[in-house]
């Protein structure tokens, strides 16, 4: 036998070995229960009738009294008034001068406080019902997101309760001030890009149900609604303050991770390839869409020819031609707004450090009079924005907890709510120098109360637990909750500017200076 037939014959077995170019792995008929538990998303059922009810308590405690104390109390000296001139003119206004304000934030907080003061007038009641809505409608939109991400109403339920006596939550729920509005539309943010997530996953589902095989093809286009009011959210949420970049940075990057491991989870051929060559256009949808709606949110600016900078061009002695002369003008203030936060280092009585605020160790005087009446002949009121002790002292705790069982079980709750608390938060240690205060915290407060209730959820125990186990777990998480809801019932007054003879305003002082 020659060497060519000898060859011949001996790669025969391994050319058989070789599949056709058309060939694909066998696959099973549909997906496995594993994977369908992990596609399947748990999606809420009912229960809004005891989310209105917290809710409902919680609209109750930021309405009842918001008008007093009377006046503009701290910074709504700013945005309240800018409110009202916008009413009047579309930008903010210098009414003595008789000439625009150049002012350091976006308009679209100012818009919302605006709203207020146009449907019951430039009064207490006008500038501050809007920051009431916010901060009620951020208790209804945790609830249901809490609800999503435990599987459990009652978790979902003390979400939203703890959020509703949450010190600082409530302060800023009754104050014209901007975080609120910041926080709102970046928990809303979040809320989408959660669901956006459990649609993508149901839609791989769907299809493999239908015998899609992901090795050669992917589910058919769809509209990611979803995703698309994310992206609105963000812009909107940078249109009342710029913090909000660090949770659009967050929320993208999340975007892209749950996209890579649902293609792990699925099994297409190369995770990572697909996830690049599919997200790459939606980031850029997704970041175009958010500075469209940002862009959008200054059109009273662009309508207007007296805003600051509205035509920097010509008054600098340039040409300015339509549209892109305005976007030139609009680009420069930008560049200035960004020049003036860079430099701002002025100090200040009540400004605080990112490790005070973790502890609640400095918090601001919104409010202080003693020439007020009680029973007593000694009497303070204060507007105090203070996070309720009990429960903000259990936060960094919880965290740490929430780390380690998220570590320990890979699940993907604690590094997103993990990550959202840190993109309101870890941020400012880049500007140490920088004027900086307690309610910079507030788009963090949900994820932080968030840790909380997952670290409830543990103490709780699972439902196929024991009844002695779920017992004492309930009573444990039930005194807890009882605990923090007394002792906001405490720091009631100075949240609310209510009088109080002076002893028992200054025993409420627990940390002594650090709270005066």
């Amino acid at each position: 036998m020659n060497t060519a037939h000898r060859s011949h014959l001996s790669d025969a077995p391994v050319r058989a070995l070789i599949p056709p170019r058309d060939w694909e792995p066998m696959r099973p008929a549909g997906p496995s229960t594993l994977l369908r538990r992990k596609l399947q998303p748990s999606i809420p059922r009912g229960g809004w009738l005891l989310t209105g009810l917290i809710t409902g308590v919680a609209f109750l405690l930021r309405r009842i009294g918001i008008s007093h104390p009377p006046g503009l109390m701290f910074d709504e000296v700013y945005y309240a008034q800018n409110a009202h001139e916008m009413l009047q003119h579309g930008v903010e206004w210098n009414a003595p001068e008789g000439m625009s304000a150049y002012v350091a934030h976006p308009p679209l907080g100012k818009w919302f406080i605006a709203l207020g003061e146009a449907v019951f007038g430039y009064n207490e009641l006008g500038w501050r019902i809007s920051a009431a809505v916010a901060g009620t409608l951020m208790v209804l939109v945790l609830i249901r997101l809490a609800y999503r991400l435990t599987g459990s109403l009652l978790l979902g339920l003390t979400a939203g309760l703890l959020l509703a006596v949450e010190g600082s939550h409530l302060v800023l729920s009754r104050a014209a001030l901007l975080d609120i509005f910041l926080a709102l539309l970046i928990l809303l943010a979040f809320y989408c890009l959660v669901r956006d997530r459990e649609w993508q996953r149901q839609r791989w589902l769907r299809a493999l149900d239908s015998g899609l095989n992901p090795l050669r093809r992917r589910p058919a286009f769809a509209w990611p609604y979803w995703r698309i009011l994310t992206a609105v959210c963000l812009g909107a949420a940078l249109s009342v303050k710029w913090s909000a970049v660090w949770f659009l940075l967050i929320f993208a990057a999340l975007l892209c991770l749950w996209e890579w491991r649902l293609r792990v989870h699925v099994g297409t051929r190369k995770p990572i390839r697909d996830t690049l060559i599919n997200t790459y256009g939606h980031l850029v949808s997704f970041f175009t869409l958010a500075g469209l709606t940002y862009l959008a949110t200054w059109a009273g600016w662009f309508a207007n020819s007296q805003g600051a900078f509205r035509h920097w061009l010509a008054d600098n002695g340039h040409s300015e031609p339509p549209v892109i002369g305005a976007l030139i003008n609009w680009f420069q203030y930008h560049l200035d707004i960004l020049r003036f936060h860079s430099n701002l280092s002025t100090e200040h009585s009540y400004q605080s450090t990112v490790t005070e605020w973790l502890f609640n160790l400095r918090p601001v005087v919104f409010y202080w009079s003693s020439d007020v009446e009680c029973e007593a002949e000694n009497c303070a009121a204060e507007v105090l924005l203070l996070g309720t002790p009990v429960l903000w002292w259990s936060f960094v705790p919880a965290m740490i907890t929430l780390a380690l069982w998220g570590l320990a079980k890979r699940d993907w709750r604690a590094g997103a709510i993990l990550a959202s608390a840190a993109a309101g938060i870890a941020p400012w240690l880049l500007y140490p120098e920088r004027t900086m205060f307690f309610f910079y915290t507030a788009p963090a407060v949900p994820f932080m109360i968030l840790a909380v209730v997952v670290c409830l959820g543990l103490i709780l125990g699972s439902p196929t637990a024991s009844m002695e186990r779920r017992l004492t777990g309930a009573l444990t998480v039930g005194a807890y909750v009882a605990i923090v809801v007394l002792c906001f019932t405490y720091f009631w007054p100075i949240y609310t500017g209510t009088p109080l003879p002076y002893e028992d305003w200054q025993a409420r002082m627990w940390l002594g200076s650090r709270w005066i």
